[in-house]
C-alpha cells in the first residue's frame, strides 16, 4: 500500500491544489483593488477638488465669504447625507460645519503640516460614521475639512469582501474535488497497469492492459502492451526450444555415442576406429552448426548488434546474395533473376540481413526443385515500408503452417528427408524483428512468396 506521502498521485493533488488556491487568491485581490480601489481613489479625487473650489471662490475675500461658502453647501440639499465640511478657527473652536466631533489632528494642524488625508470614525447628525476626510490648513491659522461618509462604501466593501470570501470557498471546494476526481483517475489507470504487472510476475504473460482513448496513459499502455508481446514471443521461443533440444539433440548425440560404443565393441581395428572418429567428428561439427543458428538468433533477438547499424541499401544486398547464390541455382536446376532497383535505404546490419536473404534464397533453391523459377525482387510495399521478397514457383507452404514454420526446429512432413534442422526462418523472422520490421509468407500461386518487411531509413 503507497502512503499519501510516497504517493505521486497525492503530491500532484496537493500541488494542483496549492495552486488553485494560490490562483483563487490572486485572482480575488485583483478584484478587490479594482472595485474597491477604485472607489477610495474617486472619493479622495473628489473631496480634494470640492476643497480647491472652496478655496478658490474665497480668494482674495474675507473669512465670512468662505463660511457662507460653506453654510450654502450644507443647506443647499445637494448629496447632504453624504458631505462632511467642517471649518475650525484657529484655537480649535468650530466656526461652521456639520460635525460633532472630528480628529484631534484637525485642532493641531497648522500652516506647516500641509493638507493631509486620513480615514477615521467621525460623529455626524449624533451618529458614529466612518468618514475620509481632507484637511486643509488656512492661512490665519484655522482649518478647512472637507470628507465624505464612508457608511455606504463601508458596506459596499463588507457586500464584496463577502462575496470574494464565498467565491473563494465555493472555487476552493471545486478546486478540491477536481484534486480528488484527478488522483482517483491517476490511481484508475495505474492500478490497471499494476495489476497487469502482477498478473506478468504471477505467470500470466497473456495479461495485457486495457487500452482506451489517445492520452498519455493510452500511449503508455500499448506500449507496455507491445512489450509483453515481445516478451510473450521470447519466452515461447525459449521453451520451444528447450523442447526441441530435448528431443532433436537428443537423437544426433545418441548416433555419435552409438557409432563410437559399436566401433569400440566391434571394429576394434584402426581403420574401423579411424572411421568411427570420422563420423562422429562429422555429427558433432553438424551439432556445433546446430548452436551456431542458435546464438545467431539469440544474438538477433537480443538487440546487442543495433548499435552496428548503418544505412544501407537494400538493393545492392538483395543483388550480391543473388550473384552470390547464382551458380547453386544453376547446379540445382533452378532459374534465378533479381530485380533489385538502387537507393532503397534501411539502416541495419549488413551481415544479419545478407545472412537472412540468403537463407530464403537457400530455402527456395533446396525445396522448389529443379526446373523450377526463383524471382528475388526488392521495392516498396504499401504502408511506406522497404521490401526483399523471394518468390519460388514450387510446391509452397500450406497456409495453416506459416505460423508454424516460422517457429525453431519447426518442420513440414515433407522436407523431413532433406538436410536441415528447421532454423532458416526463424533465423529470419528474428532478423526482421530486430531491424524493426517482419517476416511475411504468402501463397505464391504457385509456391511460396517470403517477404521481409523492414521501415525505410529517415531522411538523412
Amino acid at each position: 500500500m503507497i502512503t499519501l506521502r510516497a504517493s505521486t498521485a497525492a503530491r500532484l493533488v496537493l500541488g494542483y491544489g496549492l495552486l488553485g488556491t494560490a490562483s483563487i487568491v490572486l485572482v480575488s485581490a485583483v478584484f478587490y483593488l479594482g472595485t474597491v480601489g477604485v472607489l477610495d481613489r474617486d472619493i479622495d479625487g473628489r473631496i480634494i477638488a470640492q476643497s480647491d473650489r472652496l478655496l478658490a471662490h474665497a480668494t482674495g475675500q474675507a473669512r465670512g465669504a468662505l463660511l457662507a461658502e460653506v453654510r450654502r453647501l450644507l443647506d443647499d440639499g445637494i448629496d447632504s447625507d453624504l458631505e462632511i465640511f467642517q471649518m475650525l478657527a484657529a484655537d480649535g473652536q468650530p466656526l461652521a460645519g456639520n460635525l460633532g466631533a472630528w480628529p484631534a489632528a484637525a485642532a493641531r494642524s497648522d500652516s506647516s503640516d500641509g493638507p493631509t488625508l486620513l480615514s477615521t470614525v467621525v460623529t455626524r447628525s449624533g451618529r458614529r460614521a466612518p468618514a475620509r476626510l481632507y484637511l486643509r490648513p488656512l492661512d490665519d491659522g484655522g482649518v478647512l475639512i472637507v470628507g465624505r461618509d464612508l457608511s455606504e462604501q463601508e458596506a459596499v466593501r463588507a457586500v464584496i469582501w463577502h462575496a470574494l470570501l464565498a467565491g473563494a470557498g465555493v472555487s476552493l471546494l471545486l478546486t478540491l474535488a477536481g484534486a480528488l476526481l484527478f488522483r482517483r483517475v491517476v490511481e484508475r489507470r495505474l492500478g490497471a497497469i499494476r495489476r497487469t504487472a502482477a498478473h506478468i510476475e504471477a505467470g500470466d504473460l497473456s495479461s495485457r492492459i486495457a487500452v482506451s482513448g489517445r492520452d498519455e496513459f493510452a500511449l503508455l499502455g500499448r506500449d507496455i502492451n507491445r512489450m509483453l508481446d515481445r516478451i510473450e514471443l521470447l519466452m515461447d521461443g525459449i521453451r520451444h526450444v528447450s523442447n526441441a533440444i530435448a528431443h532433436d539433440l537428443r537423437t544426433p548425440l545418441g548416433r555419435v555415442r552409438s557409432k563410437l560404443d559399436d566401433a569400440l565393441r566391434h571394429q576394434a581395428t584402426v581403420p574401423g576406429l579411424s572411421c568411427a572418429a570420422h563420423d562422429a567428428i562429422d555429427d558433432i561439427d553438424d551439432l556445433i552448426r546446430l548452436f551456431e543458428r542458435l546464438l545467431q538468433i539469440a544474438e538477433a533477438e537480443s538487440g546487442m548488434r543495433s548499435r552496428l547499424f548503418e544505412r544501407l541499401d537494400l538493393g545492392h544486398i538483395a543483388t550480391d546474395i543473388g550473384e552470390m547464390y547464382e551458380a547453386s541455382a544453376e547446379d540445382g536446376g533452378v532459374t534465378l533473376t533479381v530485380d533489385a532497383p538502387e537507393h532503397l535505404y534501411v539502416d541495419g546490419d549488413r551481415n544479419l540481413l545478407a545472412s537472412a536473404v540468403a537463407s530464403l534464397l537457400d530455402n527456395a533453391i533446396k525445396y522448389a526443385g529443379p526446373g523450377r523459377a526463383i524471382h528475388v525482387r526488392a521495392g516498396l510495399f504499401h504502408g511506406g515500408l522497404a521490401s526483399i521478397a523471394v518468390h519460388d514457383n514450387g510446391p509452397g507452404i500450406p497456409q495453416a503452417e506459416h505460423a508454424k514454420v516460422r517457429q525453431r526446429f519447426y518442420r513440414l512432413d515433407d522436407s523431413r528427408h532433406l538436410p536441415g534442422n528447421g532454423l532458416g526462418l526463424a533465423i529470419v523472422s528474428a532478423t526482421a524483428l530486430a531491424h524493426g520490421g517482419e517476416l511475411l509468407l504468402e501463397d505464391g500461386a504457385p509456391g511460396l512468396v517470403a517477404r521481409i518487411l523492414l521501415p525505410l531509413a529517415p531522411p538523412s
